[in-house]
């Protein structure tokens, strides 16, 4: 990260109220389902799947707009047929969402991380691409961040996904409605491995994920506001200036562009604005978008 964003990211902390940031999974989350398959570790969590159950947690407050990371070390050894997720999600059926799904694999084989977007309860976004590393070995972190202008899916600080803001062509924006932070691990053997044709070793349970470096550094969004007061709250204006505004964060620096078109060429194995039997009509953004 530069300089540059980093004396933003200090003086957001320091100027900020609404923002907020920590690295303490109890401060920013809870379990949400599953209780007996979490492990604690003192600052290390870790969640078990198993033929029983998986497990998950979420966020105990929403947030709109700024940057949320964690960071994971995925399931060692045979995770076919696995998900490990973590994303970020609205209420209701009309709701906007941030996905990473981790898709586990035959031991050797490279693990791959599909990210996807939902606009106004519309998905079928998908990019999938296999990663640099092995994620299995040692913690990465992996990064949403989202202003007004565009939503940024980061490894390592390496943006590896940008969806622009192309309101005045005419294509929705995820803007205007406060978003949950949530991680599961859970079978997803139907296809989340070479189609659904690898099945869950279940010999090989309990699969475990762990986590560390909880950090939330957004507009907390309070829930009895309504969504026009909140997004309000939560923009910059005459009177106040949020980090996640400010013009140096509105894009790509060029280090980045040049990052995110090494990704592209070198480790996307999927991108929907490709898939023509899906879509036999390019969807509208992949017409416009620049990355």
């Amino acid at each position: 990260m530069s300089g540059t964003v980093m004396s933003l990211l200090f003086m957001a902390l320091v100027v900020t109220v609404s923002s907020v940031s920590s690295a303490k999974f109890e401060e920013l989350f809870q379990p949400s389902w599953a209780m007996d398959h979490f492990v604690y570790e003192g600052e290390l969590l870790k969640l078990k799947l198993d033929n029983y159950s998986g497990a998950g947690f979420s966020s105990k407050n929403k947030y709109m707009f700024g940057k949320v990371t964690i960071q994971i070390k995925l399931i060692e050894g045979d995770s076919a047929g696995t998900v490990t997720a973590f994303y970020m999600s609205s209420d209701g059926p009309n709701h906007n969402e941030f996905d990473y799904e981790f898709l586990g694999n035959t031991t050797g084989e490279p693990y791959s991380v599909q990210t996807n977007i939902y606009v106004n309860g519309v998905g079928n976004r998908e990019q999938r691409l296999n990663l640099w590393f092995d994620p299995t070995t040692e913690f990465h972190s992996y990064s949403i961040f989202w202003n007004q202008r565009h939503v940024v899916f980061m490894v390592d600080e390496t943006p590896i996904r940008v969806h622009t803001n192309m309101e005045e062509k005419g294509i929705p924006f995820p803007k205007d409605q406060a978003m949950g932070v949530y991680s599961s691990i859970w079978n997803a053997d139907d296809w989340a491995t070479q189609g659904g044709r690898v099945k869950t070793d279940w010999s090989h349970a309990p699969f475990v994920a762990s986590y560390k470096g909880f950090d939330i550094n957004a507009c907390e969004f309070p829930a009895t506001v309504s969504a026009a007061d909140g997004a309000r709250k939560c923009s910059s204006s005459a009177e106040k200036r949020f980090w996640w505004d400010k013009p140096t964060l509105s894009e790509l620096n060029l280090h980045q562009s040049h990052q995110l078109m090494w990704v592209r060429a070198n480790h996307m194995v999927y991108d929907y604005c490709s898939d023509t039997a899906r879509f036999p009509t390019i969807p509208q953004e992949c017409v416009h978008h620049r990355h």
